[in-house]
């Protein structure tokens, strides 16, 4: 099962798994995105696709999505959970739903999706959660506050989960945390800042984090990664000279994550997913600057 599987790092997933032939349960908000995936799946190799649209935020939704492609394929053995949001701007100028939106899908849906993986997991005996966070959740940076909280507090979800889920040996429990990855997440993210986002020079690849995933669920323990070359120097220095981190990391980003001309506010896809160019929505697969 793949969340956030409309574009980005879950769509990239979702096809990495259909090359190994996997059976495939897709979700994200956007229906025609999501049937426009599974026939890249089918094509890719993959041995069943189920397309259910799923809000991640909706505890509800999440189940019925588990009951689907349990109903569908029997059982699940990984559970890939890719959907985010964010916006940028300073945090007083974010408007209060934007900043609960991005809170409720990137934390709270999470956490929904995992509590229905658990449950699942436990009654078979074995699985794989892979939760997907972020650079953002050891290191803190301006102009994304929502998004950075989510990401600090999904990081010790995942701890949690792998601390109470150690009394099942076949349940592992996975934190993927990509630095910036090259994602249409810029050009949909909701923007409060004035100018608008761009993709930085420091961002890797969705592929570079896919392998990553594949690589953990192929493991026989849960783990947590940092993936990106640029993660590990961050978060030396972060934590070893944190007054200069947070002298720099300012004028850096305005240089390096935005462009110079001037843009009007919008929420984005923060509670709906918009058509990209080439038709495909960012559905909160794409991820932004970390």
């Amino acid at each position: 099962m793949v969340t956030g599987a409309s574009s980005g790092i879950g769509r990239e997933t979702a096809i990495r798994f259909a090359g190994r032939h996997a059976r495939l349960a897709l979700a994200a908000r956007s229906e025609e995105t999501l049937e426009e995936v599974a026939e890249e799946c089918r094509a890719a190799g993959a041995a069943g696709v189920l397309v259910h649209p799923t809000d991640i935020a909706d505890a509800q939704q999440v189940q019925s999505l588990f009951d689907a492609a349990i109903t569908e394929f029997g059982r699940i053995d990984v559970a890939a959970q890719c959907a985010a949001i964010t916006a940028f701007g300073r945090f007083e100028d974010v408007p209060v739903e934007v900043f609960d939106g991005i809170v409720r899908t990137n934390l709270l849906g999470a956490a929904n999706v995992a509590r229905a993986a658990l449950a699942h997991f436990q009654s078979e005996g074995s699985g794989h959660l892979v939760l997907v966070g972020s650079l953002l959740g050891r290191t803190a940076v301006p102009f994304q506050s929502a998004y950075v909280v989510s990401k600090f507090a999904l990081r010790g979800l995942v701890r949690v989960l792998r601390q109470e889920n150690r009394r099942f040996p076949g349940i592992r429990v996975h934190g993927i945390y990509p630095g910036p990855v090259d994602t249409p997440v810029y050009s949909t993210a909701g923007n409060y800042f004035g100018r608008a986002p761009r993709v930085p020079p420091t961002a890797v690849s969705p592929g570079t984090i896919v392998g990553a995933i594949v690589r953990a669920t192929d493991g026989r323990r849960s783990s947590e990664r940092q993936v990106g070359w640029m993660n590990r120097p961050a978060i030396f220095t972060y934590a070893v000279l944190p007054a200069l981190f947070d002298a720099v990391i300012g004028p850096f980003l305005r240089v390096v994550a935005f462009t110079s001309g001037p843009v009007e506010s919008t929420s984005g896809n923060v509670f709906d997913p918009p058509p990209t160019p080439g038709g495909r929505a960012s559905d909160g697969a794409a991820r932004p600057a970390g």
